[in-house]
């Protein structure tokens, strides 16, 4: 597999609001990659777009060398940015559940994944603190061997300490054969997982490069040259 998600002129539009214009990259296997941008620039309507949620205005997309459609959504494990879960529902449940939608779903994974967290799997959803929920998510979503992770905002409602249980969650559980895209505007926290960036403002693609690259094309860490690109 030479790409796992393309974008061909891609444009979204909401009325006369443009979410995207013109987009076009490509993403390889092996790699994470940061989809960087403030808040309001985009990701989050890029990344539905992958997942089938959004369907573009016009331009081309693909999963796999495929379009997007029910073979594409079996090969994507999607974080969304808000909580999607049944509260009134045990950990265990949701594995359950997970476990019979999807057929790359890997339970021991899963349970593994909890043990090391400290995460009670007997507990109800609504019981846990707001990080600990969004841990779980997490678990679930990197249980299924797939061949992108696409991660909205992972940790942007945790505190610090629970933010790097988070990044190390995601380097020690992805299919090592797939990609990781984490949408976040929180740069420091996490470069040091990045291998790759994508700037985002206003819709628009501003650069896609290495972690690398930008080091020595610019002598200045990614959330260095974010904060002066977005002047934050």
């Amino acid at each position: 597999m030479s790409t796992i998600l393309e974008y061909s002129h891609v444009t979204k539009q909401f009325g006369s609001m443009y979410a995207l214009s013109d987009v076009s990259l490509t993403i390889e296997p092996g790699h994470i990659i940061g989809l960087l941008g403030p808040n309001g620039s985009g990701k989050t309507t890029l990344i539905k777009l992958a997942c089938g949620l959004l369907v573009p205005s016009s331009g081309v997309l693909s999963v796999c060398g495929g379009p997007v459609g029910p073979e594409s959504k079996a090969r994507i494990s999607y974080l969304p940015d808000k909580n999607y879960l049944s509260e009134w529902m045990k950990v265990s449940q949701m594995i359950d559940l997970f476990h019979d939608f999807y057929d790359n779903f890997d339970r021991n994974k899963a349970y593994e994944m909890l043990k090391r967290l400290n995460i009670n799997p007997g507990q109800k959803f609504k019981t846990l603190s707001k990080g600990t929920r969004e841990k779980v998510q997490l678990i679930l979503v990197m249980s299924r061997n797939a061949d992108l992770y696409l991660l909205d905002e992972p940790i942007g409602g945790v505190d610090p300490a629970a933010r790097d249980y988070i990044l190390q969650t995601i380097l020690t559980n992805y299919n090592e054969n797939g990609s990781i895209l984490i949408s976040t505007h929180l740069i420091s926290d996490v470069e040091q997982v990045l291998d790759q960036i994508i700037f985002l403002k206003n819709g628009v693609v501003t650069l896609q490069s290495s972690v690398d690259g930008i080091r020595e094309q610019y002598g200045k860490s990614v959330d260095e040259l974010f904060r002066e690109v977005f002047q934050c």
